[in-house]
């Protein structure tokens, strides 16, 4: 073969290898490292829980985190979306990522446990960050290996402060909750909506009421169409505003929302998780979300990476988030609270996070 054959061959080559390492992958992120930071060679992987990147809850709080380590840190970062739901599935992405070098992995969601309990010893040189949930063997005995930090949110804290605006802000009226599964993350935020509402009827002349008609667990995060006939059944029966921690069951319901107020009707939602005033607004660009009872997911996946790239990462530990370190609490901006009410649950939240007022996380004698 000629030699000027042979250079060619090499030059194509090499030209094909360049553009495929610099390529943006179809799942999600990119394989080349950008952003005004410090330009990290990290690489951080996330693997999406059930629906997508955008769901408005855990998937883009968590992206969004990552998102921003990337801006900040400049990492690399790609998010794969698993086939289903299982721990098959979600070990299948985690491998993937982790063939791919991305050995620092984070998982949004209690799903997640088994798997990262599986993956926290076969893979001891990645580092894996469990929001909402703490690895174990199916048998609820949590083992945090020293690669892998747990992450809880105080929601029953984010659910007190989203109690005391709305009733601050109805002064009087009918409030509902629909959960999704009954498991101890939605189980907190209702028992802390329903104190929030107690709180501030005794101590902030409001007079809000939440019957045990009006407080259902659906069964699922994902049926919208439920999520939309339970919403409809409350505000029939004189409901004026509903809680919704409950993913796809919550979009239904604000669907309904949006449709009662489209019709006339002056009904509210409480978003959950992240800020939802975008997913409540109708075509006059008005939102039918009064305020949502936030979990900082953005703020502990930004923290986990910053801990790993500064050398302290807390592997074995488990952590909380909750109003003393700002990791729940309302959006900053609530377009449908008065200045009034969000002054007020702004001092609630300094009490709160002083101890001088203290929220359960416990049922006691609410409803349940």
């Amino acid at each position: 073969m000629k030699k000027g054959l042979i250079a060619t061959i090499v030059t194509v080559l090499t030209t094909m290898i360049f553009l495929v390492g610099c390529g943006t992958d179809n799942n999600g992120g990119s394989d080349s490292a950008s952003g005004d930071g410090s330009g990290s060679d990290l690489m951080v992987g996330m693997v999406t829980d059930a629906g997508t990147i955008d769901d408005k809850s855990f998937n883009e709080g968590t992206w969004t985190g990552i998102l921003q380590a990337k801006e900040d840190f400049g990492i690399k970062e790609k998010y794969l979306k698993p086939a289903g739901t299982t721990e098959a599935d979600y070990m299948q992405e985690i491998t993937n990522l982790y063939d791919a070098d991305f050995k620092f992995i984070v998982t949004p969601g209690f799903k997640f446990e088994t798997a990262v309990f599986q993956a926290q010893s076969q893979y001891e040189d990645a580092k894996f960050v469990l929001i909402d949930g703490s690895p174990h063997n199916g048998d609820f005995n949590p083992v945090v290996g020293e690669n892998t930090v747990s992450i809880f949110f105080a929601e029953h804290e984010a659910g007190f402060l989203a109690g005391v605006a709305t009733a601050l802000e109805l002064k009087e009226g009918e409030a509902g909750f629909i959960g999704g599964m009954e498991i101890p993350p939605v189980q907190k935020f209702n028992w802390g909506f329903q104190q929030g509402i107690a709180y501030a009827n005794e101590n902030l002349d409001t007079n809000v009421s939440i019957k045990e008609e009006n407080v259902v667990y659906q069964g699922t995060f994902d049926d919208v169409a439920a999520g939309q006939q339970i919403a409809g059944a409350m505000f029939d029966r004189g409901v004026n505003v509903i809680f919704a921690a409950a993913g796809g069951v919550g979009v239904g319901a604000i669907n309904e929302a949006k449709t009662r107020v489209a019709g006339g009707d002056e009904v509210w939602m409480v978003g959950v998780d992240v800020d939802q005033y975008e997913e409540g607004k109708m075509d006059n660009g008005e939102s039918v979300i009064l305020t949502s009872a936030m979990k900082k997911i953005d703020t502990a996946a930004a923290d986990m990476i910053k801990a790993e790239i500064d050398g302290e990462f807390p592997g074995g530990e488990t952590l909380t988030f909750d109003a003393k370190n700002d990791g729940v609490g309302l959006p900053e901006e609530n377009p449908n609270l008065s200045d009034e009410t969000s002054t007020k649950v702004n001092e609630i939240f300094e009490l709160i996070k002083s101890g001088e007022v203290e929220v359960s996380a416990e049922q006691g004698d609410l409803i349940k």
